[in-house]
């Protein structure tokens, strides 16, 4: 574990980190940089490509450390050290964000976790469909696939959008009762739908909100031919909404978007997501408001960058 190279903080007057591997190819420090910049800011996130949690323990000591992205494989693992959550944090049960607060009592610093993954995922509908009513509020949501993202989906979906039910579309029958069970074990209401077959999707009401949370690839095996067609099958339906298209590497048009323009849907794209969970990142981290952070400026440089073939 000590390979890990320890960037120098000490060029910047406040220091934060992206903790996980691998992160070569993050956008997460240049996201991060150009708010720092805009708002006038001497602080830097460093990239700090380790699976040494001891380590990264030690260096949130700095005074000058004001928080850290955290990433795979330290989502879950983080949370043991942490001091407290944010009901978003417990409720997916996942950290991707950690922040420092003080305690008023004791001055004591104390380290706390939320996930902004959720914001992403709702800023990216609320921010780019003019009419939710119309488009997904009161209808089910689909969620496709059945990792991470797919937990902060259904979060977002049934408790900031106004999802009445839940779909899962997935190859992995065992991935989408895990996360059933979990979510039924924190308390999530309403009805949660494992859809695997296309005569079952036939017969279900049509979506207003996709999140797709799988990888861009073609369908070989049977199973994934199968949960293309289930897809599809809810894309062909009458009713039509939006699709947030996770996958934005190596690029934010994957044949998810294509299949789901070509049927008559709207298409956000997962640099959305991206970008909207790191502005609420920099919202605890800097005390700001979403209107006061430098948001068109950030799509730009990200714009600019996917174009440049960077992730």
């Amino acid at each position: 574990m000590s390979t890990t190279i320890l960037p120098d903080v000490s060029k910047r007057s406040r220091h934060g980190y992206l903790f996980g591997h691998p992160i070569a190819h993050s956008l997460s420090p240049l996201l991060h940089q150009t708010v720092y910049d805009g708002i006038g800011l001497d602080w830097e996130q460093f990239p700090l490509d380790s699976l040494d949690m001891s380590l990264f323990l030690k260096l949130r000591e700095d005074p000058n450390f004001y928080g850290a992205s955290v990433t795979m494989p330290h989502k879950v693992a983080i949370m043991q050290h942490l001091d407290s959550l944010t009901p978003e944090g417990a409720a997916v049960g996942a950290v991707n964000t950690l922040f420092i607060r003080e305690d008023p009592e004791t001055g004591k610093r104390l380290y706390m976790g939320t996930n902004t993954d959720v914001i992403g995922i709702r800023e990216s509908f609320y921010q780019n469909i003019s009419d939710p009513d119309a488009c997904f509020h009161g209808r089910p949501g689909l969620v496709v696939g059945g990792g991470g993202a797919a937990r902060s989906a259904v979060y977002a979906l049934k408790k900031m959008m106004k999802a009445s039910k839940v779909y899962f579309v997935n190859r992995d029958r065992s991935e989408v009762r895990a996360i059933i069970d979990e979510c039924i074990a924190r308390g999530y209401e309403g009805e949660l739908i494992d859809v695997a077959t296309v005569e079952q999707a036939e017969q279900l009401e049509g979506v207003g909100a996709i999140v797709a949370c799988v990888p861009n690839f073609s369908p070989i095996s049977e199973q994934e031919r199968e949960t293309r067609a289930v897809l599809e099958s809810f894309l062909r339906k009458s009713h039509k909404g939006a699709i947030l298209e996770m996958c934005y590497h190596p690029t934010p048009w994957t044949e998810i978007a294509e299949v789901g323009q070509k049927a008559g849907w709207k298409i956000i794209l997962g640099t959305e997501a991206m970008i909207y969970q790191g502005l609420e990142q920099d919202k605890y981290w800097t005390g700001k408001e979403l209107h006061e952070l430098p948001v068109e400026k950030v799509h730009q440089v990200i714009a600019e960058k996917l174009r440049e073939g960077g992730h």
